[in-house]
């Protein structure tokens, strides 16, 4: 058999909202067009660039930002280092001066309504997130380029899936399934986490695996941070009205404070009954994604629509469980990225394949490991609560109202956080050796479910609530 090999830094990538599959991927698309153009030409011959989205990207582009987000990555800036509050300016100038500097060396022309379109009506067949580069350069001769984005900021190539073999290394302790993963963990007596940093080392140092998972968490704090003190309304013209920074506001009764660790100092030592520890997580994944619905900096975990789940989970873990120590935030994210690689494997991590189960029941199953691990379960106990919180969101659909990552989107992350606190303390409670349903059972039926599910419910905004809520409500 052969083990596809996924890192934890490819579950977990930084990048700008506010969707992974629609803008972190068309951008890295666009990047990796560029280096397609450089391996037999130059950048330099290119005269013209035309941008096709295809399905799913054509019909939510707009407001999922894939038009912005194939601008950004023809500039060559990249998603993980440039100024957010840049982001609006650069598209403007584009715009203005209808021209496009190539890699940020190439002036072309370009108007991004002319160069850019949406192709409702056409699919193309691997995949409903499809986006293809047509070039022009000077000598008449014509390039392209076609990519699918399959979710989580993952892009492949048209003709990789066929042509190529799987990535593989060869690690200690190869892992395509849960039953896999209990299997390494059995033979060698070591934990979820344990595992998966020998994996790990394939790739890359101990102390650079636990500095970049710092940082990682680092992200997802600040954004954690930024969401809570950040008032207004959200863009696209719903006039969602931002809930993170009145809910804190709240919470906080009047304290006073000036930094992440004074706010997380006094979230610790309130009185916290049930009612505020369920305030505080909706609080926290309420602040993460409209943070995302702004073109703000998250992390993809497994993707952007779902970014809220396991840093609200993880922040809970931390001001409630005594979980504010460095090894055990690293190992609550080796926990959970190797569960979400799992559901990729097995099933989908993509919203246009598999609908909002693929989204916000993955990450909710990613959180639920890793906290279920982190509060003292075993390994068996750490699948459960996986199982379970996967097992109460089959069948959910992504139907973005106006094509924006917003209504359901935002709240459904607050509801996969609290599905995944339950879940890992319904597994703790357990005895997993009686458990009807495996992990490896839900994601099979993750994805015949995916299967089996209209196109309209997989994120086209052609069915469910984009259909019957008007855009532009007011009570939005």
């Amino acid at each position: 058999m052969q083990y596809e090999a996924i890192s934890v830094f490819d579950m977990f990538k930084i990048g700008i909202g506010p969707s992974s599959s629609h803008t972190l991927g068309p951008w890295k698309a666009a990047l990796r067009c560029l280096e397609e153009i450089k391996i037999n030409h130059s950048l330099s011959e290119v005269i013209e660039i035309e941008v096709l989205l295809y399905g799913s990207l054509a019909k939510t582009g707009i407001g999922h930002g894939t038009n912005i987000a194939v601008q950004l990555g023809l500039m060559g800036e990249d998603p993980e280092t440039m100024a957010v509050e840049n982001v609006q300016t650069v598209i403007n100038t584009i715009a203005r001066d209808q021209n496009i500097l190539l890699a940020k060396q190439y002036s072309i022309p370009f108007n991004p309504e002319k160069n850019i379109h949406f192709l409702v009506n056409e699919s193309l067949p691997f995949h409903p997130n499809g986006v293809s580069f047509l070039v022009e350069l000077k000598d008449n001769k014509h390039l392209s380029f076609t990519y699918y984005s399959i979710g989580g900021g993952f892009i492949i190539k048209e003709g990789e899936s066929n042509n190529k073999k799987k990535q593989l290394v060869s690690l200690p302790f190869p892992i395509n399934t849960a039953e896999d993963l209990l299997h390494w963990c059995r033979k060698t007596g070591l934990s979820v986490h344990e595992v998966v940093m020998e994996n790990e080392l394939c790739w890359r140092k101990e102390e650079e695996v636990n500095h970049s998972l710092l940082h990682i968490w680092h992200t997802m704090r600040d954004c954690i941070y930024k969401g809570c003190h950040t008032a207004g309304i959200l863009p696209g013209g719903l006039e969602v009205h931002r809930r993170a920074f009145d809910l804190n506001k709240k919470l906080m009764s009047g304290k006073d404070y000036h930094n992440y660790a004074e706010w997380l100092d006094i979230i610790t030592h309130q009185t916290n009954n049930f009612s505020n520890i369920i305030d505080w997580v909706s609080c926290f994944a309420l602040a993460v994604n409209e943070e995302n619905a702004s073109f703000g900096r998250v992390v993809t975990a497994p993707t952007n629509g779902a970014a809220g789940v396991i840093p609200a989970v993880l922040q809970y873990f931390i001001a409630f469980c005594n979980g504010n120590d460095e090894d055990k935030i690293v190992n609550f994210l080796l926990t959970a990225a190797e569960v979400g690689s799992i559901f990729k494997k097995g099933a989908t991590i993509s919203a246009a394949m598999g609908g909002c189960q693929a989204e916000i029941g993955v990450s909710s199953a990613m959180a639920a490991a890793a906290l279920a691990e982190s509060l003292g379960g075993n390994q068996k106990q750490v699948m459960m609560a996986a199982e379970i919180a996967m097992e109460h969101h089959l069948g959910l659909t992504c139907d973005p109202v106006g094509g924006l990552v917003q209504i359901p989107c935002i709240e459904r992350n607050t509801m996969g956080a609290i599905k995944a606190i339950t879940a890992a303390q319904l597994a703790l409670q357990s005895k997993p050796d009686f458990a009807k349903v495996s992990l490896d059972k839900v994601i099979k039926t993750l994805w015949n479910t995916a299967l089996d599910m209209n196109s309209k419910y997989k994120e086209t905004s052609d069915g469910g609530l984009a259909v019957l809520v008007s855009v532009g409500l007011s009570e939005c």
